[in-house]
């Protein structure tokens, strides 16, 4: 069968120590079954690694912060469109998806641009924040949590909480606080990177598991792999992971996409307690920087989304591989200055 040759335009090149999904969803692309990809970076910082990757983008343009606004992206988004029109977009940081999520509508009529992504309230409801009503809307085991403004609420929390707790960030980072002190430590270092409000949630002693999942937005999953994180950085992030034969698991997985009618990618962070019983802890409303772990297992969620995002009729995967590993390592890339002043001037790069 003849690929359909496609634009595919994505975000989340920064291959750091803590990555962007940008780079593995592009190689899930790349190995497309279906669509032959044209691929369009989207970046943030002329520093983001993905920019100068051979074999990755094909051309890459800097685009607005989110603070900057809707009107600002949807500008840039017009300008790319006229050079090098883009058939499907898909996001891949927590902090752009709101722009994106409200725009989606323009962004189809106005310009063609398909993207498959949650609505605004799936969006808003999972936040850490809301976690408690959305477990108890849809009937979700959740951890207890309270939201905070003040690093002086921390004096207070004894009366709801006992230590060890977990003090998040609202779209990024997390620390474990056995005392007060550490609780203070914590606030102050997430607050001032990624502002208020601060999440304590309680702390569950437990196997830490994850899923990388795709839900059609009508209540079905349409894929699923479970992973356990082998070995974790000082950021909490898997550095490598492997992939299990577990059930309840997708059973769970299941349910949530049965009540939620989800639609789009997500990463489900879960604590699985000694007794078997399963905690969602965060929601990630996009792809894990491990997606590519499911292509290597048997599923290509990226491609997946490409398709439902076009109106096509997609299939559910029904099997996977399990003990199927993922290592992380790091690789020092070599370019060229005159391709770093180019993206920093122009605000466009071509390898």
């Amino acid at each position: 069968m003849e690929k359909k040759k496609i634009n595919i335009a994505i975000s989340g090149l920064n291959n750091v120590d803590s990555p962007g999904p940008g780079i593995p969803v592009i190689r899930a692309l790349r190995e497309s079954k279906l669509y032959d990809v044209t691929i369009i970076g989207l970046s943030y910082d002329s520093y983001e690694p993905g920019l100068y990757m051979e074999g990755m983008t094909d051309i890459t343009y800097q685009i607005p912060f989110p603070s900057a606004g809707q009107e600002a992206l949807l500008n840039r988004l017009a300008y790319i469109q006229q050079h090098n029109p883009i058939d499907v977009l898909i996001p891949n940081f927590d902090a752009e998806l709101f722009n994106f999520i409200k725009l989606a509508d323009r962004l189809k009529k106005e310009m063609g641009i398909h993207t498959f992504l949650p609505t605004v309230e799936q969006f808003e409801e999972r936040h850490k924040a809301n976690l408690p009503e959305w477990g108890e809307k849809y009937n979700i085991a959740v951890p207890k949590s309270r939201m905070i403004h003040s690093v002086y609420e921390i004096a207070n929390l004894h009366h709801s909480f006992t230590y060890p707790l977990v003090i998040k960030g609202k779209y990024y980072d997390a620390g474990i606080a056995y005392n007060h002190d550490q609780a203070v430590g914590h606030f102050n270092k997430i607050s001032a990177k990624w502002g208020l409000p601060i999440i304590v949630q309680e702390f569950l002693k437990g196997t830490e598991v994850n899923v990388t999942a795709i839900g059609d937005g009508k209540g079905n999953m349409i894929g699923a792999i479970p992973m356990r994180k082998q070995v974790i950085t000082d950021k909490g992030k898997a550095w490598a992971g492997i992939t299990l034969d577990d059930p309840t698991l997708l059973d769970f997985a299941a349910h949530l996409f049965k009540e939620t009618h989800w639609r789009g990618p997500c990463e489900l962070e879960m604590i699985k307690t000694a007794e078997g019983k399963l905690y969602i802890i965060e929601l990630n409303p996009r792809f894990p920087a491990w997606v590519y772990l499911a292509v290597g297992a048997g599923q290509n969620h990226p491609e997946a989304i490409v398709s439902m995002a076009l109106g096509e009729t997609v299939t559910p995967f029904t099997t996977y591989e399990s003990g199927k590993m993922f290592i992380r390592y790091s690789w020092d890339l070599i370019c060229d200055l005159k391709s770093f002043e180019t993206i920093s001037t122009r605000g466009e790069l071509k390898l």
